[in-house]
């Protein structure tokens, strides 16, 4: 019964996971601009331009990165109570409860 109701709460919460799908739910505009906007040439022009700095100044992208520390900790906790339940389930098996 317990592995039904931990089953039945991992398809419940994958539920809430968004799909990966290409397509989109709106339609697509039959008008494409086929010129690139001011904003693009500028960025293109700007990039160019800072591509040809020297490699001593070269630095990485901040990704933006989350503080993924509680997310460590849940886990963990996650992985060791299930760890424990394997543990008392062969004690209880080998001691014939």
């Amino acid at each position: 019964m317990l592995t039904a109701t931990a089953a039945a709460t991992l398809l419940g919460a994958l539920w809430f996971v968004p799909s990966a799908n290409a397509t989109s739910d709106s339609p697509v505009r039959d008008a494409v601009g086929t010129s690139p906007s001011p904003l693009v040439t500028e960025q293109a022009r700007i990039a160019a331009t800072t591509a040809d700095t020297s490699v001593t100044g070269t630095r990485l992208a901040d990704t933006g990165s989350f503080d993924s520390t509680p997310y460590v900790i849940g886990g963990t906790l996650c992985l060791t109570l299930g760890a424990g339940f394997v543990v008392y389930s062969v004690r209880r098996e080998r001691l014939g409860f």
